[in-house]
C-alpha cells in the first residue's frame, strides 16, 4: 500500500483533553492507515442489552449509533522501539457509544484482526473482544477493498466486504456536529469482573473525506447480536493517522 517512511508523528501526535487529565502514559503508538468509517443509526432501547453495566447507551437526538471500521493498524507496538519490533495488520472494529459517570466514550462490541497470536495477546492484556478474522487489503489509486471473515462454531459468521474511495477534500469535523461526535472520541471502556476499564487515545483531529462505498457483504451487525439499522450509513474515509493510547485501567465502580 505503498507508504514514505516513517515519521515520528507516529509517537508524537498531540494530546487529548482526556488523555492529558491525570498526565497518564501513552506508551503504545499506531497509524491508521485506509480507513473507513461506516455509521447506521439505531434504536437505544434496542441497543441497551448489548451494553454491559454500568456502561449507558450515548444518544444523539433520540438516537444510538453503531459503527463498522475497517482499516489497517500500521507500525503498531510500543513507542520509540524499531520497525522490526512494529507490526502492520488489517483489522475491523464494531463499535458504539456510551457514557460511564457522564463522560462519553467507545464501546468496541467485536474487534477482528487478521492475527491469531496477536489477537490472543490483545485480548488478554486489554479486555477487550479481539478475535481473529480472515482479512484480505488491498488499495489501487484511492480506492481500498477490504474483506474479512471471521467463521467460529459458537458464533454466528462475522463477514465484510467493501470497497471505498474518497469523494471529496479532507475536513476536520466541527465541534457540535454528528460527524464529531462519532469520530472525536478519545476514551474507551471494557467491563472488568464488575468494574469498568478504561484507556486515552490521543491524535490530531480526524481528516475526514466523503466516501463513495460499495458495500458487498456485512454481517458484523447481525454476528454481533446488534439491532438493526434504521438507516444509513454515513461513510468518512481517512487515508492516514498516527496515534497512542494508554494502559487500560480500572475505574472502581462498587
Amino acid at each position: 500500500m505503498g507508504r514514505g517512511a516513517d515519521t515520528t508523528e507516529t509517537d508524537r501526535p498531540p494530546v487529548s483533553a482526556e488523555g492529558a487529565r491525570g498526565r497518564i502514559p501513552h506508551p503504545f503508538a499506531l497509524t491508521w492507515r485506509d480507513g473507513c468509517f461506516l455509521h447506521w443509526p439505531v434504536d437505544p432501547d434496542e441497543l441497551r442489552p448489548r451494553i454491559p453495566d454500568p456502561l449507558e447507551p450515548d444518544t444523539r437526538d433520540g438516537r444510538a449509533w453503531i459503527g463498522v471500521l475497517p482499516f489497517v493498524a500500521a507500525k503498531a507496538g510500543l513507542r520509540g522501539t524499531p520497525r522490526l519490533l512494529r507490526w502492520s495488520v488489517p483489522e475491523i472494529n464494531v463499535r458504539t457509544y456510551v457514557t460511564y459517570r457522564g463522560d462519553p466514550g467507545l464501546f468496541f462490541v467485536s474487534i477482528d484482526i487478521d492475527s491469531a497470536a496477536l489477537a490472543n495477546g490483545i485480548g488478554r492484556f486489554s479486555r477487550l473482544p479481539v478475535r481473529r478474522a480472515r482479512m484480505h487489503v488491498s488499495r489501487t489509486d484511492d480506492r481500498v477493498s477490504f474483506a474479512s471473515a471471521r467463521e467460529s462454531a459458537d458464533e454466528p459468521p462475522a463477514r465484510f466486504a467493501a470497497s471505498y474511495s474518497p469523494a471529496g477534500e479532507a475536513t476536520f469535523p466541527e465541534p457540535g456536529t454528528l460527524a464529531a461526535w462519532l469520530t472525536e472520541r478519545r476514551r474507551f471502556y471494557a467491563p472488568a469482573n464488575g468494574d469498568v476499564l478504561a484507556a486515552e487515545v490521543a491524535h490530531a483531529p480526524w481528516p475526514l473525506r466523503p466516501a463513495n462505498v460499495t458495500l458487498h457483504e456485512n454481517t458484523m451487525v447481525a454476528a454481533n447480536r446488534l439491532p438493526p439499522p434504521t438507516d444509513g450509513p454515513i461513510a468518512h474515509f481517512c487515508d492516514e493517522l498516527p496515534m497512542t493510547a494508554s494502559v487500560p485501567r480500572r475505574l472502581r465502580h462498587r
